[in-house]
């Protein structure tokens, strides 16, 4: 029963964020405050003064007829406002989507047919799909793993695209061609046939346009242009001279397309153009939400607005229109003119539909040459060259994908030039991912970070190694790979100290890996100390029993990590008689005495000869039961301190003679033969070194305290401390 119930349960807050996504309209009137209304209203008549031009030009960019632009550029605003995440979006037809559509289409279908109409309703059906799934399930974050560098890349080549494309119309010569090189020497071919009442109207759109946003760039140019160009043609009547014109537009209300949805021949040919202008629709619209949100402060949804240009598609598709995505020239348009919400792009979708109505008729005079010269200044501004000086400035790599991507757009097929950038951009995530940044670090002059120092010799018992990025299978290698390399070139340093504070994420491979250097250097007579585990680590740690293998107090604090290893693992003997530097804080008070002779290293295989007696042990033996035991007694062992008097002072066993380890080595100092000697330092380890060097000149009757004053004072038997 209770199975059953979570089940539910899980099934309901699966479904409760997709119900929330198609309820957007509602929550959108609920919640408009009427005092918007005005600067809305404003915003959106703004914007349907450029819509309109646009709408029509970005169609011929598509080889569709300019209705079916209008009809998207309508639907587009409205539906896309109703259920996006952004205030100030604008949806609807775009310049590079529109030649990727092309692109596409005319790989598949005829353009100027029927079926190449049919097949562009059917991409916008199918586009909008990708992106309503992708929303409701909530997969907005994927478009993160698309590189800044591959839009711009696209952008770029797609700007020189399109302006070629349109020299053809704007000199009046006949189309052919295919790709850059094709339309190159078409155009180079045919110039001496270009037609001068044609060019003459282009070129003049062109300069009047230039003129216009130099005097001010709020007047709607293209609009005004575009007028003035109908008119020349309508009282000259240049239509009968040869000039190209739109024709009569139908004014109606958008038509619903009759689209083959189950043909199952037509969907596989069009799903690689879909899948390519799907994603980088959304990798468009995403951008430019996030653009006008970081000066808004708008908290953006990315599934919401993933939901929005879906449902904007399949809307558009279904009557008569053709593939969208978020517009960044009127997105900006919309911002500047003061939109406060969404209604902005409703009213504009309105008043754009108002206009069909009012200009249909004049369009039959708007000559195609002053479409292809506002396209052609459009283009040229897609090309943002101070973005491509900062990638190519920047990371290798952002520079490799953006000019892959433009080299593409400009001679392979635009949808495969598009995947492969994405797919180059995803290679790129993976690669830095699976390859992060570790390096061993020092503490800096402070002792307050620490830093990257690889002009500092390190400690010769100690490497500290910082690891910036996840432990995912994808990069434990790599990270293990680093770590035994640097451990074999530094094969002295017995410990390591994990700082893992940039690791968010651990998965099971990252736990086996430090498994893996646990064991190495466990087996080189070491261990591995770990820093910086956020909840999420710790707990993949806890889950996999990793801490209890490892040991919870080896897993250490930031504050207080240093100073435990330091005092409770290094060897005091290699720190003060072997080590000349001070790296660590600890390190600075701490006596130097490498110009010491006679300072042996232990040899490990020794350990098994030397002899040892625990703290209670040797405290029974210096306290014997009837009270008789004295110091001179031969039944009594003979403590020796081999600490520094710095240590000593700070705490010691009463019955202890001070002998610091150098002097214990020399000739002036007599042990008694016929006593039991027990040697005594802070963890043992340097009355392990004396044994074995006292052992070597023939004094065998000696042991050491295990675990040395560390040990005797856990066990409380510290009975005085003298400072």
């Amino acid at each position: 029963m209770f199975a059953k119930l979570g089940a539910s349960l899980n099934l309901q807050q699966s479904i409760a964020p997709a119900i929330r996504y198609l309820q957007r309209p509602l929550h959108l009137f609920r919640t408009y405050d009427r005092a918007n209304l005005r600067p809305d209203i404003l915003a959106g008549l703004t914007v349907a003064v450029i819509l309109l031009p646009q709408s029509i030009a970005f169609t011929l960019v598509a080889e569709l007829p300019p209705q079916m632009g209008l009809y998207a550029a309508i639907l587009g605003a409205i539906v896309g406002a109703l259920w996006g995440s952004s205030d100030q979006m604008h949806t609807g037809p775009a310049n590079a989507i529109s030649l990727l559509i092309a692109s596409s289409l005319t790989a598949v279908v005829a353009p100027g047919t029927p079926a190449y109409a049919i097949a562009a309703g059917m991409m916008a059906v199918m586009v909008g799909v990708f992106q309503l799934g992708m929303g409701l399930v909530r997969l907005g974050m994927l478009v993160n793993f698309v590189s800044h560098s591959v839009i711009v890349g696209f952008a770029s080549g797609a700007g020189v695209l399109i302006a070629l494309k349109q020299f053809q119309p704007l000199l009046g010569l006949p189309s052919g061609g295919g790709g850059t090189i094709g339309t190159l020497t078409n155009i180079a071919n045919q110039i001496n046939n270009l037609h001068l009442p044609t060019t003459a109207v282009g070129v003049g759109t062109m300069i009047l346009l230039l003129i216009l946003r130099r005097l001010n760039r709020r007047l709607p140019s293209p609009l005004i242009v575009m007028i003035l160009a109908s008119l020349v043609v309508f009282f000259l009547s240049l239509n009968e001279q040869g000039v190209a014109v739109i024709g009569q537009l139908s004014a109606s209300l958008p038509p619903l397309a009759d689209l083959p949805l189950f043909s199952l021949e037509l969907i596989s040919k069009l799903s690689a153009g879909a899948l390519a202008v799907g994603a980088i629709g959304l990798v468009e619209t995403a951008a430019i939400a996030r653009s006008m949100a970081a000066q808004t402060g708008q908290r953006l949804d990315s599934n919401q607005e993933f939901v929005g240009q879906g449902m904007a598609n399949i809307v558009m598709g279904f009557f008569s229109g053709y593939p969208g995505a978020g517009s960044f020239s009127r997105s900006a348009v919309n911002f500047t003119a003061g939109a406060k919400t969404p209604m902005s792009a409703i009213f504009s979708g309105l008043f754009m539909l108002i206009a069909l109505f009012a200009l249909a008729p004049l369009a039959a005079f708007l000559p195609i040459a002053a479409l292809s010269g506002v396209l052609i200044i459009t283009a040229f501004g897609m090309i943002d060259r101070e973005e491509i000086a900062r990638i190519w400035r920047s990371h290798p790599g952002d520079a490799a994908i953006m000019v892959i991507t433009l080299i593409g757009t400009l001679f392979l097929a635009i949808e495969f030039a598009v995947l492969l950038g994405i797919i180059i951009s995803l290679g790129l995530y993976i690669w830095r991912t699976s390859t992060p940044r570790i390096q061993a670090v020092l503490p800096d002059d402070t002792f307050s970070h620490f830093i990257y120092r690889p002009e500092k010799t390190p400690c010769p018992q100690l490497a500290i190694i910082e690891v910036y990025g996840d432990l995912y299978f994808g990069a434990v290698n790599y990270v293990e790979e680093f770590i035994t390399h640097y451990a074999d070139a530094h094969y002295e340093q017995r410990f390591l100290l994990l700082r893992l504070d940039h690791v968010n994420t651990c998965d099971f491979s990252g736990i086996h890996m430090l498994e893996t250097l646990v064991k190495m250097y466990r087996d080189q007579g070491g261990d591995v100390f770990m820093v910086g585990t956020n909840y999420r680590v710790h707990q993949m740690m806890e889950s996999s029993n990793f801490d209890a293998f490892l040991g919870e107090n080896h897993i250490l604090g930031e504050d207080e990590a240093i100073g435990k290893i330091f005092y409770q693992e290094l060897d005091p003997a290699i720190c003060i008689y072997e080590c000349p530097i001070r790296a660590f804080k600890e390190c600075q008070n701490l006596p130097k005495r490498i110009d010491v002779a006679n300072i042996p290293h232990l040899d490990e295989t020794e350990n098994e000869y030397i002899q040892t007696v625990e703290p209670l042990q040797l405290w029974q033996q210096l306290h014997p039961a009837n009270g008789n035991g004295k110091l001179g007694d031969t039944a009594v062992p003979y403590v020796v301190d081999v600490r520094e008097p710095r240590e000593y002072r700070q705490g010691h066993i009463a019955e202890a003679r001070l002998v610091p380890l150098p002097k214990l080595l020399s000739d002036e100092v007599k042990l008694p033969a016929d006593r039991q000697i027990v040697l005594v330092c802070r963890s043992g380890r340097r009355s392990r070194r004396a044994a074995a060097a006292l052992q070597h000149i023939g004094c065998m009757n000696v042991h050491i305290l295990q675990g040395g004053m560390l040990a005797w004072n856990s066990a409380g038997l510290l009975e005085a401390i003298e400072f």
